[in-house]
């Protein structure tokens, strides 16, 4: 039997969005989370995933007919380079840009780039600055 790994957070266990474009969502997202070394997860039952992020259509049993609305996500960058080339990537493959790369006023450190994805919501890329993670992810394995 495969063992199937899982890794997530603390505080969230997954974000459904709900988009208009299930095909224009899979590229977008392909692309952004492969920057990010993250797998994308196609499913037989009409949707994807990638770690705490599912996405859907509105004609899927989970969306009940209703579009999520605009969000913002903000995902973990390694780097410094890995934020610019998450900018460069999107905007590469058509992503419109929403802030590009730089320091932000949040805290010191806070490196940031900013796109839209084609349903209009707030997709980052964020460094936190040098800083050690006492475990780079929880685990589950079944």
């Amino acid at each position: 039997m495969p063992t199937t790994r899982l890794h997530r957070g603390r505080l969230l266990d997954h974000i459904l969005l709900v988009v208009q474009d299930l095909d224009a969502a899979r590229d977008f997202y392909t692309v952004v989370l492969a920057v990010l070394e993250i797998p994308v997860v196609d499913t037989d039952d009409g949707y994807f995933w990638a770690d705490e992020l599912v996405v859907s259509p509105a004609e899927s049993p989970a969306a009940l007919g209703v579009l999520t609305g605009r969000h913002h996500l903000a995902f973990q960058a390694k780097d410094r380079e890995t934020v610019d080339a998450f900018h460069r990537a999107v905007l590469a493959h058509g992503g419109r840009d929403n802030g590009a790369p730089g320091e932000r006023a949040y805290h010191p450190g806070y490196y940031a780039a900013f796109v839209l994805d084609p349903d209009g919501n707030n997709i980052e890329a964020v460094y936190h600055g040098e800083g050690r993670r006492n475990v780079p992810s929880v685990t589950i394995d079944f």
